[in-house]
């Protein structure tokens, strides 16, 4: 059963944000008298982006203030430097010595990334938070990247609440709608569309309006509605449907080169950890701030804003768990990081189900 609540948990997090102030002010004076780092940082999301890629730019600034300038990255819009589907290549080779991307992209080089981008039916984004800082995702998340053969450090620098479920030319009314549709769709949830015969295709978020003008796809995903009015979906097509099924969460890293890890001081290397902590928050506060109002000025516009029926989304998690199967069957380190997360999940559906309140007594 799916159950729709409408209070993030803030105050859980307001430990971790109390525990990144001390740490930061603490580390800054050890930082100031260490060897300086300059590191350029090209990143996979427009900075304007809210809560997606508003953080890199935030957390460049952060890390250099609070450095007193030992550390200074500079952030590189999309394609200015690096593509944004080659910053872990670039980054692991040392061209680079961070990127700010959604490691998803990655599927294709490391199976197991997608479980720590965004996984269909799965936690939500606090909940994911709780799991990979409490329930060692973090260590899990090197030992899958060094298993690969990648030279690189991944700090956790931000997350976000549920994607919308695309923008179609028309609702979505059965599985069959999806055989043989052209659609740009991410991840995990990418291969369960074309499980039921998609031609799924990535692309960049910057090439989608022209790719949905041109026909060369027929609908699109991307991200949350904040993001999506800016890239201007709604001026081509009118179906915005939800609940986003293949992204609950979406979490965004900044990926280091492992050398230039081992290099920076322990007090920068906590300075990075502690920003990057409260990008966390300050990227899920964003959009949970936007994406109501951004909503209902499109529903005000004339988007239909529609639901997909709870058959389809049943039929999709079926689907889902066959994906997610197959891919544990294919990789040791997927299969570890997925069991590990749906014990968690297992136990955090106890408290879930029972802490919230419903969405109709909040109005």
């Amino acid at each position: 059963m799916i159950r729709r609540k409408s209070q993030v948990p803030f105050a859980r997090l307001a430990t971790v944000a109390a525990t990144v102030a001390v740490t930061t002010l603490a580390a800054a004076p050890q930082a100031a008298h260490a060897e300086k780092l300059r590191w350029k940082m090209p990143v996979a999301f427009a900075t304007k982006l809210p809560g997606l890629g508003s953080p890199a730019a935030w957390v460049a600034d952060q890390l250099t203030t609070a450095s007193d300038g030992s550390m200074q990255v500079k952030v590189f819009e999309p394609k200015k430097l690096v593509p944004p589907f080659e910053i872990l290549q670039a980054v692991s080779d040392g061209k680079v010595s961070a990127g700010y991307t959604w490691i998803g992209y990655d599927q294709g080089k490391v199976p197991a990334v997608p479980l720590f981008a965004a996984v269909p039916f799965g936690l939500k984004p606090w909940a994911f938070a709780g799991w990979y800082m409490y329930g060692g995702g973090h260590d899990m998340l090197q030992e899958v990247y060094k298993n690969k053969g990648f030279n690189v450090h991944a700090q956790f620098c931000g997350i976000i609440g549920p994607e919308t479920a695309g923008w179609y030319k028309s609702p979505i009314t059965s599985l069959k709608d999806y055989d043989g549709m052209k659609i740009r769709f991410a991840g995990l949830g990418g291969k369960v569309l074309q499980k039921l015969g998609a031609s799924v295709t990535m692309m960049p978020g910057g090439e989608l309006f022209q790719a949905l003008e041109k026909g060369t796809i027929d609908a699109t995903e991307f991200s949350m509605p904040a993001i999506d009015q800016i890239l201007g979906f709604n001026k081509l097509v009118k179906n915005n449907l939800f609940p986003g099924w293949h992204q609950p969460f979406t979490a965004q890293y900044m990926l280091i080169n492992g050398d230039d890890w081992k290099k920076a001081t322990k007090a920068q290397k906590a300075l990075v950890e502690s920003v990057c902590t409260a990008a966390v928050i300050r990227g899920l506060a964003e959009g949970e701030y936007k994406n109501g109002a951004v909503l209902a000025k499109l529903e005000k516009e004339g988007v239909n804003i529609g639901t997909i029926p709870m058959d389809i989304l049943k039929e999709l998690r079926n689907v889902t768990n066959e994906v997610l199967a197959e891919e544990s069957a294919n990789d040791a380190d997927f299969k570890r990081v997925l069991e590990s997360q749906q014990a968690f999940q297992a136990d955090y559906n106890v408290w879930d189900a029972r802490a919230y309140l419903p969405a109709e007594l909040m109005k």
